[in-house]
């Protein structure tokens, strides 16, 4: 008699909640008609006010922060975060310019720390229960950022964080191609994760094993979830994607799919919240 397959428990979740008026229709529907269980709102995104109302009319959703500190505006003023932010009062386009300036910058890591407690206190302001935090990029694992969320995270009431670590012995054989992309990330990833692992251990803040996604960057399709939800570990897992009903349409046909739903029910994973954890 074969042995019955250990509980698994998957967050499915959606980055760049609140970024544009699309993400958030696709978002509220994957999550009312298919397998999305959470979200992470980008507080200076030019639909976060949207993004709030969906939010509050929909409270099954879990919403956490999706810290930006690369790529669009920041949530103080620019004067006071100069380092940060270019002529414009943007943040850098590029994550691996703005990732040098964090790590070597004095006055950009004092800035750094001033402008990731206004994002954590401009979603306190919205009324809404924070699920998770995480980071657009993942540069919430950035030594520099990292260090500065372990000295404040006492401040914050926050309860989980994403350990962003996708093994690569289990996406590569999922996944085609981009090689390079897949195995360096994989690499970078692991390491930081591990780092960030044992403080969120040490902390008791709620994460889980692995979070799928990472390698295929975008390609997180129909097919690319139906070959994963079979060899889904034991324990608890997330999975996240981009899904818009322009930029990333297969994306949010993935996750509203018929077929990924009967398999979730054949495989018999319980889709969770990080507040579920």
């Amino acid at each position: 008699m074969a042995s019955a397959k250990p509980l698994r428990r998957l967050i499915v979740n959606a980055d760049d909640f609140g970024a544009s008026s699309s993400i958030n229709s696709s978002v509220i529907e994957a999550h009312k008609n298919g397998i999305l269980t959470s979200a992470s709102l980008m507080v200076n995104g030019e639909a976060f006010a949207e993004a709030i109302e969906l939010a509050k009319a929909n409270p099954t959703l879990g919403v956490g922060l999706h810290l930006s500190l690369c790529c669009g505006t920041p949530t103080l003023p620019a004067k006071k975060i100069p380092s940060l932010v270019n002529s414009r009062g943007e943040f850098s386009e590029s994550p691996v310019a703005a990732g040098i300036k964090y790590f070597f910058s004095p006055s950009a890591r004092q800035e750094l720390a001033r402008e990731i407690d206004a994002q954590v206190q401009k979603f306190a302001a919205t009324g809404l229960r924070i699920d998770h935090l995480n980071g657009h990029l993942h540069l919430h694992l950035h030594p520099t950022v990292f260090s500065i969320v372990q000295r404040q995270w006492q401040n914050w009431n926050v309860p989980a964080m994403r350990c962003t670590y996708d093994p690569a012995t289990i996406d590569l054989p999922l996944g085609h191609g981009r090689w390079f992309y897949r195995l360096t990330h994989a690499v970078i990833f692991r390491l930081l994760s591990a780092q960030a692992r044992r403080f969120l251990v040490d902390q008791n803040i709620k994460h889980t094993n692995f979070v799928f996604g990472l390698l295929e960057n975008g390609l997180v399709t129909e097919s690319y979830i139906l070959r994963l939800l079979k060899v889904l570990p034991g324990g608890d897992s997330e999975l996240y994607s981009h899904p818009s009903l322009h930029e990333f349409r297969h994306e949010y046909d993935a996750l509203v799919s018929p077929r990924v739903m009967a398999a979730i029910a054949e495989e018999n994973i319980k889709l969770i919240r990080y507040q579920d954890l």
